[in-house]
């Protein structure tokens, strides 16, 4: 048995070097941002390093709060809050439906178009936002679906529709079809097979799906950006991104502000990372 290969003493503590530095570079501005979301405007321009300090004894939370109730009460962030969650929600749990549905077909009805069509579909990895934006843009003026939450779901399936395509469909395909084969001749109906066999043996490639468009939905921006001008209809990182407007002066706001639409997708992310890398290294990939 070959034993495993050891690098120089020298490089191992060149490489935990160069990782401990990447970590403070991430973790240090977000724990930087946290603590100053609770100073005032006046502190944070006095010294931007400083800790907050206690804004009266006694209280039950005796850290300047105020920049929350601001960012919360003027800033609309709870039509802002509501508006992500439903958007995103909304969009994660459609694309991944269609893509399982579309990987499926692709994969297992044998059609001799369905290179062509999954070839198609692969082409949408080509294409960006912004080479789309105006047409886009147009198109749903002329059908009248602007300034209207149908005209922002639409990009949001369409645009996550290709990767999460992928991935379903290259797992699908390595699925065992002996057991598919097994239920028609049973006389289950394709559907049946769609909803009994292949989902729940999709699982793996299924959740990482789900994390991965509920993240990338999160923090989308353009779409809300260019296709809404309703504060009804517009997501956090809009409403975010309204502070450095007219409340540009006011930095203990904008901190908090940040901190309300961040750190939901940290804490989201630290609890499901694992089951997102698994997928894409395990199963994601598989076939």
């Amino acid at each position: 048995m070959e034993s495993k290969k050891k690098f120089p003493l020298v490089w191992q503590i060149l490489a935990y070097i160069v990782m401990f530095g990447f970590t403070i570079l991430t973790v240090g501005p977000l724990i930087w941002l946290l603590y100053s979301s609770f100073k005032p405007h006046a502190d944070i321009v006095r010294n931007i390093f400083s800790l907050p300090k206690l804004y009266g004894e006694g209280q039950v939370f005796p850290l300047y709060i105020e920049n929350y109730v601001n960012a919360w009460t003027f800033g609309n962030m709870g039509i802002y809050s509501l508006n992500s969650i439903f958007f995103s929600t909304a969009g994660t749990l459609f694309s991944t439906l269609f893509a399982l549905a579309t990987g499926y077909a692709i994969s297992k009805f044998g059609y001799k178009i369905s290179g062509f069509i999954y070839g198609f579909y692969l082409m949408g990895l080509l294409l960006t936002v912004h080479s789309i934006l105006v047409p886009l843009f147009v198109m749903e003026t002329k059908l009248g679906i602007d300034n209207t939450r149908l005209g922002v779901l639409l990009p949001y399936i369409a645009f996550r529709l290709p990767f999460l395509t992928f991935l379903a469909t290259s797992f699908i395909k390595g699925l065992p079809g002996e057991i598919e084969e097994a239920a028609i001749i049973d006389g289950a109906s394709y559907l049946g097979v769609f909803w009994h066999i292949i989902v729940p043996m999709a699982r793996p490639v299924t959740a990482t799906m789900l994390i991965f468009c509920f993240l990338s939905n999160w923090n989308e921006f353009i779409f809300v950006f260019v296709l809404t001008s309703k504060a009804v209809l517009r997501t956090l990182p809009v409403g975010i991104n309204a502070f450095a407007g007219g409340m540009t002066r006011d930095y203990g706001t904008q901190f908090a502000a940040l901190v309300i639409g961040t750190l939901p997708m940290i804490i989201f992310y630290a609890l499901f990372h694992k089951r997102l890398v698994q997928g894409f290294a395990s199963g994601a990939l598989k076939g």
